[in-house]
């Protein structure tokens, strides 16, 4: 009896111990290994612009950059923003579904392709601006800030007057790590919407749709205090990993601004090219 009692003494404290090196193993979580990239840099510079290529991948955790200090900097979303927009749109009824008719007011759009009446499709592809500023104001901004907190998506800056300019102007503010984030749990089915809403955006996202690989997502591009930012986020799936982006972007003083339209994407499949993702 005596030896007993010390054996069961040991065993209890063992497992004690143990109980709480597997508490602490399972809130311990490591982070996404950082990797450096060079190779996006002397893509960065020889655009002639400024900025940061940010890939997350998926599979192996790890997030591929030329400069995470950019990266963790926020931005006005601009038109990416319409991804959100664009869920709440469908969320609170505003928008029925992606062939819901847009009216054009007939009043005279930056772009003349704005210049119709649109599907809420056609809104989307196009990036029509006045489209979504009409739908951000059907919405409010007591749905949109309760939708935005619930959506946890970066630190928008929402009010009576904002409500139809804010991802464009003023103090909103989001990361490219940010951006990864929020478009990985709308991957993952994380998000608070119904699977319809799910199913019409991921539909709706599709950009480039090949044999090899699909590539969904939305470019932005805004002004602020004069100085030009612009952004391609999303992600790429390929048959055996999904690999998320967000290329934020702003020119150099000897940018030539007819190539900024597409300098987003342009750095983004070449990113996507260095890694041998798509060929």
């Amino acid at each position: 009896m005596k030896n007993i009692c010390p054996l069961i003494f040991i065993l209890l404290f063992n497992s004690c111990d143990w109980n709480r090196s597997s508490e602490i193993s399972e809130t311990t979580a490591i982070p996404p290994q950082e990797i450096l990239v060079p190779a996006f840099q002397a893509l960065i510079d020889s655009a002639d612009v400024e900025g940061a290529i940010l890939i997350y991948d998926l599979e192996k955790d790890q997030y591929h950059s030329n400069d995470f200090g950019w990266s963790r900097k926020g931005q006005l979303p601009a038109s990416t923003f319409k991804i959100t927009n664009s869920m709440i749109a469908l969320e609170t009824g505003v928008i029925e579904d992606d062939s819901t008719l847009i009216k054009w007011d007939g009043e005279d759009r930056r772009m003349k392709v704005w210049e119709q009446d649109l599907v809420f499709r056609d809104a989307f592809h196009f990036s029509c601006v006045p489209c979504y500023q009409e739908i951000a104001r059907e919405i409010g901004v007591e749905r949109m800030n309760g939708f935005l907190s619930k959506l946890n998506y970066g630190s928008m800056v929402v009010d009576s007057a904002s409500i139809d300019l804010f991802w464009l102007v003023g103090d909103s503010k989001i990361t490219p790590f940010e951006q990864i984030h929020f478009l990985e749990r709308f991957y993952h089915s994380e998000m608070p919407i119904s699977e319809q809403t799910e199913t019409t955006m991921k539909r709706l996202m599709i950009i480039e749709e090949t044999e090899a690989y699909t590539i969904s997502g939305k470019t932005g591009w805004s002004i602020r205090n004069g100085k030009d930012n612009g952004w391609f986020v999303g992600y790429l799936e390929v048959p055996e990993n999904t690999y998320f982006f967000a290329t934020n972007v702003e020119p150099k003083a000897n940018f030539e601004m007819d190539r900024f339209q597409m300098i987003r994407k342009d750095l983004s499949y070449k990113a996507f090219k260095e890694m041998r993702l798509i060929e």
